[in-house]
């Protein structure tokens, strides 16, 4: 099925045009389209369920946004990680790439995001400040004009339009292809909310709105775009893991959705990584009610006072997995001497652990069970290699 064509513009180079967007007569798909749809909205139902009896579920969502902001990131080349992000918090270091500010932004998108659509339809102008909100303050977003629609030309691949592997609508073109994502996002549609939201991002790429950070911005929509369809009540459900961990294929499954019209391939790889993440996302959710409830009684175990302090502790760690003394003053309110005391019985009782065994200024210390459940296997190796030395 065709989503557009290409045609020659004056400049000597071919830009990608797109049809009507839905197009008028619904897109039909094959059985097993419908198929995975069904076992997609099944999980994520579980998921979105799951969300909502954990205890606090606010002190982990914290995490959760920081692991889809760095891999987010990641796809389009930042080299920072969830954990530099997370150390950065607590002591900015040479050692910490200058790009962790790319996720610092995303962040803060998020958050923006889904303060605006639990009470506002999702609009153009909030596409532009969650734009403006990932890419103002950036190296990248030097120069590409953060939280305006673009007024040139932008291309894919080469140096230039007519050796790109692909060259999106140009400016003249973006007024009805962006009314078009604005009224379909809104409006009634034929969909299930995950085709939609399948749907969006293809279109959204095949746009490329803004001259850069389109990928970041179109895969927050997503999540936007199902909280806003009252799939999900907590933002729990990222796809950048998927599609990092898939990434040739998520870039083939975009390409070949406006170059040949492969739709139905690229909402069978999209209704999947639902799938996968939803399933990873519910083992992790069980595994954090565990280790809450499990350290939670080690917290009470301090007795007294301390108790008091330790679980005000514990709880912040959710946020804040990595910790010095004085992030832990903030936290618990405690004074110096007592939150170096509170920090060495939370090592001693086996929630913390000293990142680096040999520092005696600036230690910091890590929660390690906690963001071990979020697959950042980077944080165990560097202690690992720590401890060889």
């Amino acid at each position: 099925m065709q989503v557009g064509n290409f045609v020659q513009q004056p400049q000597g180079y071919k830009a990608f045009i797109p049809n009507d967007f839905p197009p008028k007569k619904m897109i039909t798909f094959s059985p097993d389209v419908y198929l995975a749809n069904d076992k997609a909205t099944l999980m994520l139902g579980k998921l979105d369920g799951m969300a909502q009896i954990i205890p606090d579920v606010s002190f982990f969502l914290s995490t959760y946004v920081q692991k889809e902001a760095a891999l987010s990131s990641n796809i389009e080349g930042t080299k920072a990680t969830m954990h530099d992000a997370i150390r950065a918090v607590v002591s900015p270091s040479d050692s910490i790439p200058d790009d962790v500010e790319n996720i610092f932004s995303y962040i803060e998108a998020v958050k923006y995001g889904f303060g605006q659509v639990r009470e506002n339809p999702i609009t153009l102008r909030i596409i532009r400040d969650l734009h403006e909100k990932l890419m103002a303050g950036t190296q990248e977003g030097v120069g590409k004009t953060p939280g305006e629609f673009r007024k040139t030309q932008n291309w894919i691949g080469g140096t230039r339009p007519d050796s790109a592997d692909f060259v999106p609508p140009p400016p003249h073109e973006l007024n009805k292809a962006l009314a078009d994502i604005e009224k379909f996002i809104n409006l009634p549609q034929p969909y299930s909310p995950l085709i939609k939201a399948a749907l969006l991002h293809a279109q959204f790429e095949t746009i490329h709105p803004f001259l850069d950070g389109n990928g970041r911005t179109g895969r927050l929509l997503i999540a936007l775009q199902l909280h806003h369809d009252k799939m999900l009540e907590y933002p729990v459900l990222y796809l950048s893991e998927y599609f990092k961990r898939h990434r040739d294929v998520y870039f083939d499954r975009l390409s070949d959705y406006h170059n040949k019209g492969e739709v139905e391939r690229w909402v069978l790889f999209f209704l999947e990584g639902v799938t996968s993440i939803a399933e990873e996302a519910i083992e992790v959710s069980k595994k954090l009610v565990a280790l809450r409830e499990k350290d939670m009684i080690l917290a009470h175990s301090l007795g007294g006072k301390q108790a008091k302090t330790a679980i005000k502790l514990h709880e912040g760690l959710f946020g804040q997995p990595i910790v010095d003394v004085a992030k832990v003053q903030e936290i618990t309110g405690l004074s110096r001497p007592a939150a170096n005391a509170l920090v060495k019985k939370f090592v001693d009782i086996g929630i913390l652990r000293q990142v680096d065994e040999t520092d005696t200024y600036g230690r910091q210390f890590v929660y390690i069970e906690y963001l071990t459940l979020f697959h950042e296997p980077e944080i165990r190796r560097k202690i690992a290699e720590k401890e060889d030395k």
